[in-house]
Formats: structure tokens, C-alpha cells, sequence
């Protein structure tokens, strides 16, 4: 699979007619096979009962590094195949959970997978079309992410009334940014590989899920 460079897409430029299309096609079809690996892992482990989940996510986190580092240096097979493999890998981390609301309450599931759906439709839209430079608030935005994730943990402590819906709702609200970010990005050519910002934009979409599934079930964290 070409770069962006070997396509004739320079670093930082905009990208614009049938380049534009091509290059939006080809990232958003590798977060479609993606994310068919995801729903694979989940399928694959659905019996699960737990426990090896910090193993997979682990290995996940491995899958990032390794596909940006094959990236970068050019090997673009090997990227793609990291990236799917952190697909399979996240799939099989949630699996258990997955399955449990898939027995006791699918509904939630189809909601949480609908809003997603229209979530990031909406988010990326904007982030695709504005011409509004988003880079600015990226530092702010991450760092907010970094207070909830302290927050989130603090609260598996202490009990801190509604903390699950202040916890998803802050976070669905970092990872709106991040979604409409991460689409300017792949507006602007920003990324020499498509790999990279496939990765992104389906990390957005995987966590966007989990945090509407959490918020919709009004389970986890209080």
C-alpha cells in the first residue's frame, strides 16, 4: 500500500479533488477491516471469563508502538499488520464484557453502537470540513484526558456520587475533540502512512463505544 509521499501527497499539505477521496477511502477502509477484526476478537473470546484482559491490552499497546515505528520507517505490510492485530487484540480484551450486555441487555449494545456510529459521523465531519486549526487545543484537550484517567482511577477507590456519568461524559467529550482532530489530520495529509491515522480514528471509535455502552448501561464506575 503506497504512502501518502509515494501517491504525490506532500507532509502538511492539503489535500484536495480525487486525492482527497482516494486517501480518505483507503484510511477509512482499513478502520472498516479494523474494526471487523475487533468484532472478530470479541466473537472469538465471547466465552471468556475474564482475567486475560490486561494481557490483550498490553499487547494492544504494543501493537501501537510497533505499527508507527514500522510505519516510519517505511514498512507499510507490517504496519497493517499490527493494526490489525490491535483490532483482534482490543476485541478479545472486552469480549467478556461485550458478551455479558449481549446476554443480559443487547439493546444497549445496538444504542451503544448507533450513537457511535452517529458520534463520529458528526465529529468527523466537522473535523474533516472546518478550517478552523484544531493543533491549538490539542495540549489542553490531552491533558484533561490525563485528569480523567486520574479521576477515573481515584473513583475505583473512593465513592464519588455519579462519578460514572462525569467520568463518560468528560471523556466522550475529549474523545469528540480527538475524533474531529484526528479527520483534520486526515483532511490535511498530515501523516505519511495511512496507517497511523487509521489507528487513531479507530482507537476513537472504540473508546467512543465503551464510553456510550458504560453511560447508556449505567454500569461501572459511580
Amino acid at each position: 500500500m503506497p504512502t501518502y509521499e509515494q501517491a504525490g501527497f506532500a507532509r502538511g499539505a492539503a489535500l484536495t479533488g480525487d486525492r482527497a477521496r482516494s486517501v480518505f477511502g483507503q484510511v477509512m477502509g482499513l478502520v472498516a477491516i479494523t474494526l471487523g477484526f475487533a468484532a472478530l476478537g470479541a466473537y472469538v473470546l465471547r466465552n471468556s471469563v475474564g482475567g486475560t484482559g490486561i494481557l490483550f491490552f498490553l499487547l494492544a499497546f504494543a501493537c501501537i508502538f510497533g505499527l508507527n515505528s514500522a510505519a516510519n520507517r517505511g514498512h507499510e505490510q507490517l504496519a497493517m499488520g499490527l493494526l490489525f492485530a490491535l483490532g483482534l487484540l482490543l476485541g478479545m480484551a472486552v469480549a467478556p464484557v461485550l458478551d455479558y450486555y449481549a446476554k443480559t441487555n443487547p439493546g444497549v449494545v445496538y444504542q451503544a453502537a448507533g450513537a457511535t456510529a452517529g458520534f463520529v459521523a458528526l465529529l468527523g465531519s466537522f473535523g474533516y470540513a472546518t478550517r478552523r486549526d484544531l493543533a491549538p487545543m490539542y495540549r489542553f484537550v490531552f491533558i484533561a484526558f490525563i485528569v480523567l484517567l486520574v479521576f477515573g482511577l481515584i473513583t475505583l477507590f473512593v465513592a464519588i456520587p455519579s462519578s460514572n456519568i462525569i467520568y463518560c461524559v468528560g471523556m466522550l467529550a475529549v474523545f469528540g475533540f480527538f475524533t474531529a482532530f484526528d479527520f483534520q489530520r486526515l483532511s490535511h495529509g498530515k501523516y505519511t502512512s495511512a496507517v497511523p491515522i487509521a489507528a487513531s480514528i479507530f482507537l476513537d471509535i472504540f473508546n467512543v463505544f465503551l464510553l456510550l455502552l458504560s453511560l447508556f448501561s449505567g454500569q461501572g464506575r459511580r
